[in-house]
């Protein structure tokens, strides 16, 4: 009887053993495959409670708090700036969050981003939801609780208050926001060029009406993302 009672005993400690050293393999793999890009002297930095999927696109200076998921296609850029994002978050396939110069690209707790949604240099934060293809752009603040449904804009240096909802396909723009269809362009058009997107965005001047700002705009700012990537690797 004793020698069974240890053979059972060690049986037991084998199979714990497995068990952990399987759940410990559990929390690495959940990076196993996806591509981790050091860019400008920073590698992102990732729960290990977080999934990352395997064709999700993590670059530069990101912090990924725990318990989130990054689906596939996903891409989390920190170009020139950087991105936090905090606990028990999702990022759902195909959609991209970028960290620009001058800001913070924050995201709060509990806060889903639908597929193909696009975030660019904001601050979203606790218990939000960003639907499909909604588009959050420069200096924009989402307050706790608010919604952005699907295909809606919340405009450069927009605030949206707490609990706030910005209908589907419509444009949320100025501080506080205004909700205007987006068919509404002249409403649209008076409160945004006061928010100056070429200043805000690309620290240029609004041409005249007529001219473009492209030819001039386009060159630079295809050598600066040269120079921010030029030595990106795979991060170890």
């Amino acid at each position: 009887m004793a020698a069974l009672c240890t053979r059972n005993a060690q049986s037991i400690r084998s199979t714990c053993a497995e068990l952990q050293s399987a759940s410990k393999y559990m929390q690495t793999a959940y990076m196993e495959h996806a591509l981790l890009l050091k860019s400008n002297n920073f590698s992102p930095m990732i729960h290990p409670t977080t999934r990352i999927a395997s064709s999700a696109v993590i670059s530069g200076d990101v912090e990924i708090g725990p318990n989130c998921s990054v689906g596939h296609g996903a891409v989390v850029v920190a170009e020139g700036g950087p991105i936090r994002i905090g606990a028990n978050c999702v990022i759902m396939d195909t959609a991209v969050i970028r960290g620009v110069p001058d800001q913070v690209m924050r995201l709060g707790d509990h806060v889903l981003v639908g597929p193909r949604a696009c975030l660019v240099g904001c601050t979203v934060e606790d218990e939000v939801f960003i639907a499909t293809g909604a588009s959050v752009f420069n200096g924009a603040v989402l307050g706790r609780g608010s919604e952005v449904r699907i295909n809606a804009v919340v405009h450069l240096r927009t605030a949206l208050e707490a609990g706030a909802t910005v209908p589907i396909g419509w444009v949320a723009v100025g501080a506080p926001a205004r909700f205007l269809p987006a068919s509404d362009h002249e409403g649209i058009w008076a409160i945004q060029k006061t928010l100056d997107f070429p200043k805000y965005v690309f620290n240029t001047t609004r041409p005249a009406p007529g001219d473009s700002m492209m030819q001039n705009l386009m060159p630079r700012y295809t050598k600066a993302l040269l120079r921010m990537h030029a030595h990106d690797h795979v991060a170890s």
